[in-house]
């Protein structure tokens, strides 16, 4: 049964991944981040739902959208900015940007520009926990689009043959890029698809991080024990563009993004929070200025910090131990 305490949590990592974000858009408009820039916006109960059931010895593998996941799955916004600034003391150590997010020392085994593999990446760790008689457990996050690719039809497929210990979640925003899914797709329903392989497929409202959690907690404790993979499709919506910068209205229209804002996921949980009587409003705005200061202080030092040394070009390329 979730308390208080569990709600305020889902509440300030939701927080901060909105704070991040919204810090990272601002920094792309000024030039601050090389490259491309794909936030979060709009999805954070997922990626606080799902995480909050992982510990520390598990992995997760993201995608370009992958900062909501880096952030709950442990990587500081210290970390995580710097790193898109391009630093010596982001998560990466400067060398993976907006899309290539790495810290194996949280369990964030990388986010990938490429639509799909991340899929075939968790299964593959999930074999090898299987292997070692491991209770570890592996987690894919990915868009509606690239349930279109054979990645994943390959990924569910594997798991389900050998009781992977994984969990595949679709964060179905409803684009793949300027692309609607109900074009797209033959089937209105990802979570169907997981039936075809034999694999449990749970669509939970993806803005509501009390269902996520609930739906995540049976598919991870099932893994845990043995009895294999879950297809887990969150219906969401990413209320900023695309990518920074990109044209946004030439595909979907502004009054159904306002429609889904009124569905945001945190101003949801506030108000349950208010309407229950768990917190008060004085509660929730001094975490709202904890997160905020936080974020200052990631900012500010990101930018403080060194660019990567030249001569360190080739670290990290492979493992010196193997």
């Amino acid at each position: 049964m979730l308390g208080k305490d569990d709600l305020l949590r889902f509440y300030r990592m939701m927080q901060t991944i909105r704070r991040c974000e919204e810090r990272l858009a601002k920094a792309h408009q000024q030039g601050l981040i090389p490259g491309a820039c794909h936030t979060y916006v709009g999805q954070e109960a997922v990626a606080a739902g799902v995480c909050a059931h992982l510990r520390k010895d598990d992995v997760i593998f993201s995608t370009h959208r992958g900062h909501g996941h880096a952030l709950a799955k442990g990587v500081s916004p210290r970390e995580l900015i710097a790193e898109l600034f391009g630093r010596a003391t982001g998560c990466s150590r400067g060398r993976g940007g907006s899309m290539h997010l790495f810290a194996p020392e949280v369990g964030l085994m990388g986010t990938t520009g490429i639509v799909g593999p991340n899929i075939l990446q968790a299964a593959g760790a999930g074999y090898s926990f299987k292997l070692l008689r491991s209770d570890r457990v592996s987690a894919a996050f990915f868009g509606d689009g690239a349930v279109q690719n054979g990645a994943f039809h390959e990924g569910l497929n594997m798991a389900s043959i050998w009781k992977l210990p994984v969990l595949f979640v679709c964060e179905n925003n409803q684009y793949a890029t300027e692309v609607p899914f109900r074009y797209a797709s033959g089937s209105p329903s990802v979570a169907a698809r997981g039936q075809a392989y034999g694999l449990p497929g749970v669509e939970v409202d993806g803005n509501d991080v009390l269902a996520v959690h609930a739906a995540a907690g049976e598919a991870v404790e099932r893994a845990r024990k043995g009895g294999g993979a879950t297809l887990l499709e969150c219906k969401t919506y990413r209320t900023r563009p695309h990518a920074e910068g990109m044209a946004d209205f030439g595909y979907r229209s502004r009054e159904e993004v306002e429609a889904w804002k009124a569905r945001d996921p945190i101003l949801r949980l506030q108000r349950q929070l208010l309407e229950k009587g768990l917190a008060g409003e004085a509660e929730l705005r001094a975490i709202d200025q904890e997160v905020e200061a936080m974020v200052d202080d990631a900012a500010r030092f990101a930018e403080a910090s060194p660019w990567p040394d030249p001569a360190t070009a080739a670290d990290h390329v492979y493992s010196e131990s193997c």
